[in-house]
């Protein structure tokens, strides 16, 4: 017994030893950031939180189905097409978007170039010899190619959206980044300078280069490790410019916080919504995709694009069921849902009209 609990211990220290060294794991908020969360009304013993949800009390307008669980379908069967990029079309000054893959995107407005959730490196997951692989190559060399970058936009600190070697190859051409609370901790000890990182909460407004930027409320969770759960915030971005109006959902669970967000800063544009990793254990902080589509029909958005798909299997769904099923929803609500191949650029300005062409088939 006595060399099981000193095996028990060892292997606790040791886990903890390895989290605290291992670079990619990131860095835990401060003690005196903590005293600020203290002050925060989505900030509870030490931990932020999701606040009570509106739509367990006023019912659904979702009808949750079980997805499809076929295990062989759980990946591609090849690697899935990609476009080329087409850099001139991202250079140019006209808005755009361009889709990397899961939740990750390039953005124009105003002739600002823009990350989202710049995940581009091969594995989600702290160490490179186990976990989610990408469908593809990783893109990590798209990161030479791209033009200087003036904001990159974090919506919260899990490894598919936050990427150690993204961001270490990334921070010397990015001017700044916008992150919720306690996620800047990372960069900052990936090399970011601390004056080029902006931290907010939700429903925090501020500007930049003449954009407006808000973070918006989502119902998920955070961490990087195993004592660090829920230690930063999570959300989604608003970002509006002169002529277009964009927003991100990140991850998280539908409620009525969807429909808060459009009355105040709808009606957008494009809206990306997540909706490509979920599990009927995961009701709170996933979306299946008819909420997805909701969720688009809340935001009061003109367009929209399921994310969270097309790179990695992160649940026991097939592949490509979120993007089917969410297509079938969006014509029965009369919603314009845009299906890019990864690599394609959008011009936001224009009026988006992408055929359902079925690449994932």
């Amino acid at each position: 017994m006595f060399y099981l609990v000193m095996l028990i211990v060892g292997l606790g220290v040791g886990i903890l030893v390895f989290t605290n060294i291992y670079a990619t794991f990131g860095s835990n908020p401060s003690k005196e950031q903590k005293e600020v969360y203290e002050t925060f009304a989505n900030y509870e013993d030490g931990k932020f939180i999701n606040l009570p949800s509106e739509i367990v009390a006023a019912g659904s307008p979702i009808t949750k189905q079980e997805p499809n669980s076929a295990s062989d379908e759980r990946s591609p069967t090849g690697q899935i097409p990609l476009s080329e990029i087409d850099w001139d079309q991202i250079n140019a000054e006209e808005d755009s978007l361009t889709w990397l893959g899961h939740s990750a995107f390039i953005l124009s407005l105003d002739n600002k170039k823009i990350l989202i959730d710049p995940m581009l490196g091969p594995v989600a997951s702290p160490v490179s010899f186990i976990g989610p692989k990408r469908y593809s190559d990783d893109l990590l060399d798209t990161i030479e190619e791209m033009p200087p970058i003036d904001a990159v936009f974090i919506t919260h600190d899990h490894y598919d959206h936050l990427d150690y070697q993204s961001i270490k190859r990334l921070k010397s051409k990015v001017a700044h980044f916008f992150v919720p609370y306690g996620v800047g901790n990372h960069l900052v000890k990936w090399g970011v300078e601390e004056d080029k990182i902006t931290e907010l909460n939700w429903w925090d407004e501020t500007e930049f280069q003449g954009l407006t930027i808000a973070l918006a409320p989502a119902k998920h969770f955070s961490g990087r490790g195993i004592l660090n759960q829920n230690s930063t915030l999570w959300g989604g971005w608003v970002i509006i410019g002169n002529q277009s109006r964009f927003y991100t959902s990140g991850d998280g669970g539908y409620d009525a916080h969807f429909k808060e967000i459009g009355n105040k800063y709808g009606p957008f544009d494009i809206a990306l919504i997540e909706g490509g990793q979920y599990d009927s254990r995961w009701p709170d902080s996933h979306m299946q995709p008819e909420e997805s589509v909701q969720a688009s029909i809340d935001l009061k958005s003109e367009n929209m694009m399921l994310m969270h798909w097309g790179a990695f299997t992160l649940a026991r769904h097939s592949w490509s069921d979120p993007i089917e099923r969410a297509v079938k929803e969006a014509e029965a609500k009369e919603v314009k849902l845009l299906t890019p191949k990864i690599g394609d650029t959008l011009q936001l300005n224009e009026s988006l009209s992408i055929p359902v062409s079925g690449w994932w088939e």
